[in-house]
């Protein structure tokens, strides 16, 4: 039922993020205090990391601006601890057991690693493929690494 609820809550976003980007019939009140910017942000690559993944997302900065924070919070949020960071860009590289993550990690128990890999795959960054066999989730490499990059960006690492 969870899955369901996912699967409409992403739609109704979609949806807002569309009359607010003026894709869809949306009826504008004059006194809108944020009249649409116009414009589009948006990402792509072509990866060859652990299989070929290609990925293009471009979206109006309304449409941007009106999505609900909770998921992207909570994505955000894991992505947020240096495990959790170092534990995708191990996952990166492609499928990891438990106990080789585990090994590249040193200093993590096994205690800690699985509740950092609970919140990832709570926030669909990581999919569990068997018991202890661990993924990035397709859709999720290209925007990890754009978050990594952006991250890397606003830190002023890439000048």
């Amino acid at each position: 039922m969870s899955d369901v609820a996912d699967r409409l809550a992403a739609l109704e976003a979609r949806v807002a993020a569309l009359e607010a980007a003026g894709g869809l019939d949306a009826s504008v009140s004059a006194s809108d205090p944020h009249p649409p910017t116009g414009g589009a942000v948006g990402y792509s690559g072509e990866v060859h990391l652990a299989g070929d993944v290609s990925w293009s997302m471009t979206y109006s900065p309304d449409g941007v601006l009106g999505l609900p924070p909770e998921r992207s919070v909570e994505v955000l949020a894991a992505l947020g601890h240096p495990v959790r960071f170092a534990i995708v860009r191990a996952l990166l590289r492609g499928p990891m057991s438990a106990t080789a993550l585990q090994e590249s990690l040193d200093s993590t128990s096994a205690g800690r690693l699985y509740h950092h890999l609970k919140a990832l795959t709570g926030a669909r960054i990581v999919d569990q493929q068997a018991r202890g066999d661990y993924r990035l989730a397709p859709r999720t490499v290209v925007p990890a690494l754009v978050l990594m990059m952006a991250s890397a960006d606003i830190a002023g690492e890439l000048r």
